[in-house]
């Protein structure tokens, strides 16, 4: 059976996250019920393998899963095919590669990327709603910035991750954080980009929202680095909410889409 790799882009908004659920709307559930309109392996239950699994309201521009078809296919009518059965879903295939048998687009994955949008300003989000977080007052990037490199390298994340996380253990490797500045109509954007070969459930969001407390001034840089090595949950800044989060790619040597 020949193997696919998929990289796909969503809207998180209408699902209760990637993994499929009983009774609640998945995107993986959108794609295997798209792809049993054109395989009958899935038409029978095959399931697909993601890289990573968002939670719910948490969208992605660079999410990859891979797939064994009975068929082979051309890569762009396997694309343009799966993308008219997945209509009207909030749900885009934007590549598709065929790949060997050892490839899967979790264990073989080097490293993911995320990326989570902030605006401040005082007037209502209209033009990113749902794809943003807002918060009233500007934010001092580089006091963020600052507090930020405390969290880069290997540590125990105890105090960043959800208590209802699965993962072996806490401790993870942090390559990057990186925060940007961008104007925003009548206030400011900040975008921060974050870098790892995997992460702890709720990391990113536990992480955005404890810097968020030092751009707003309520926090001072240091106390970052305590709560890291708190290694206590009660220890981690407010969890910020999903919608301005988005899984944005996964590294791969080969990249099979390049």
């Amino acid at each position: 059976m020949p193997r696919y790799a998929f990289r796909v882009e969503y809207d998180g908004a209408p699902f209760a996250g990637w993994q499929a659920q009983a009774g609640q709307p998945s995107v993986q559930g959108a794609i295997e019920a798209a792809l049993g309109r054109l395989d009958q392996g899935f038409a029978a239950g095959a399931r697909i393998a993601a890289a990573g699994r968002t939670d719910a309201g948490v969208h992605a521009s660079g999410q990859v899963f891979h797939a064994d078809l009975i068929k082979e296919w051309q890569g762009f009518k396997l694309g343009e095919a799966l993308n008219w059965h997945l209509k009207p879903a909030p749900v885009a295939v934007t590549a598709v590669a065929l790949v060997s048998d050892d490839f899967h687009a979790r264990f073989s994955a080097l490293e993911r990327r995320y990326t989570f949008r902030l605006v401040a300003r005082r007037a209502p989000v209209v033009a990113d709603r749902g794809w943003v977080w807002q918060v009233l007052k500007p934010l001092d990037i580089d006091a963020m910035q600052h507090a930020a490199q405390y969290l880069v390298g290997r540590h125990d994340f105890t105090t960043f991750r959800s208590t209802m996380c699965q993962s072996a253990s806490p401790i993870k490797t942090l390559d990057e954080i990186r925060i940007e500045g961008l104007d925003y109509p009548a206030g400011q954007e900040v975008r921060f980009h974050l870098r790892a070969r995997s992460f702890l459930h709720n990391q990113v969001r536990s992480i955005v929202g404890t810097l968020e407390r030092v751009g707003a001034g309520a926090w001072e840089p240091g106390r970052v680095r305590a709560a890291l090595e708190a290694r206590d949950r009660a220890a981690c800044g407010p969890v910020c909410p999903p919608q301005g989060l988005s899984l944005t790619g996964v590294g791969y040597d080969p990249d099979p889409f390049s």
